[in-house]
């Protein structure tokens, strides 16, 4: 097993910038690849990007416009997701979700957070 807490979301202006975290804890969490997935209200959950056990791969969503940086830290158990010049449309819960292998598909994911909320004020 796998537990995920995600942190760092919050209400913000748009044009600003947030980093969300990610630590997991449980079994060897370095070995999985990590991803983070977003749902708006109304809307299906969708892939934001993903990042590979050792950081060296990175997938990136098809809607995601270069402001979303993912990284991870093994050392920490972190993975962590960077999004700059936010906008109103990023206003969503994302969740983070760990699995064997990195994919843009949310089943592929074994393990899932609880989520943080993150909304753009306009």
């Amino acid at each position: 097993q796998v537990q995920l807490i995600e942190s760092g979301g919050g209400l913000v202006q748009a044009g600003g910038s947030l980093r969300l975290s990610c630590v997991a804890s449980g079994r060897t969490p370095k070995q999985y690849a990590m991803a983070w997935f977003r749902q708006a209200p109304g809307k299906e959950r969708e892939f934001v990007a993903g990042i590979n056990w050792s950081g060296a791969v990175t997938y990136y969503g098809d809607s995601i416009q270069g402001r979303f940086t993912i990284s991870r830290d093994n050392a920490k158990n972190t993975v962590y997701l960077r999004i700059n010049n936010l906008k109103s449309e990023d206003t969503a819960v994302y969740f983070c979700a760990a699995g064997d292998y990195l994919d843009i598909s949310g089943p592929q994911y074994n393990y899932w957070g609880q989520g943080t909320q993150v909304t753009v004020s306009s």
